[in-house]
């Protein structure tokens, strides 16, 4: 019988793998068929090698395996850090949003990732960072606006006949 090949098989592999790695069951079963190579007497090192894992990540499946059977290769519960705002101020937070930044005495008209880092500390006594403040108007379902710049000495109607988009009540 002739030997299959995959076409473009370097690229399918690491499709494959993403594809692993995105699901929770993927990845389940990936774990489950590496401690099987394992049990039928192959060493992590092969296992490791075919599956392009660390030898370390394979000798911990197998020992999750030994430890907690099957569940001990699944994913487990992974809370993360607590949330700095208890629910309280995050909907507190929520209707200081609604509002602008300078009815709380900072000196901006929009919200954005540093000013809202400004509000959290000085209103909540909470530090975070920018991307993190970024992160939480997405998670309170806000978006960022930004005023689109002017090009400093542009002509509007040359402005206009170029946008993208038509300005409104203009078709």
């Amino acid at each position: 019988m002739r030997k299959l090949q995959i076409r473009d098989a370097e690229i399918m592999r690491l499709a494959i793998q993403q594809e692993i790695e995105r699901s929770d069951e993927s990845r389940y079963g990936h774990r489950l068929h590496g401690v099987l190579l394992v049990a039928s007497g192959h060493s992590c090192g092969e296992v490791a090698q075919l599956f392009a894992e660390g030898v370390r990540t394979v000798q911990r499946w197998v020992k999750r395996f030994e430890l907690h059977g099957f569940d001990g290769l699944r994913d487990g519960e992974r809370p993360g850090r607590p949330r700095s705002l208890d629910e309280k101020q995050w909907k507190s937070l929520a209707r200081d949003l609604r509002r602008t930044p300078r009815e709380f005495g900072i000196e901006q008209n929009l919200w954005d990732g540093k000013v809202l880092g400004e509000h959290l500390k000085k209103r909540y006594g909470v530090t975070l960072g920018v991307r993190q403040c970024q992160r939480m108007f997405g998670k309170m379902g806000f978006r960022q606006r930004r005023p689109r710049p002017q090009v400093a000495q542009s002509d509007p109607v040359k402005v206009a006949i170029v946008k993208k988009t038509a300005s409104p009540g203009k078709a």
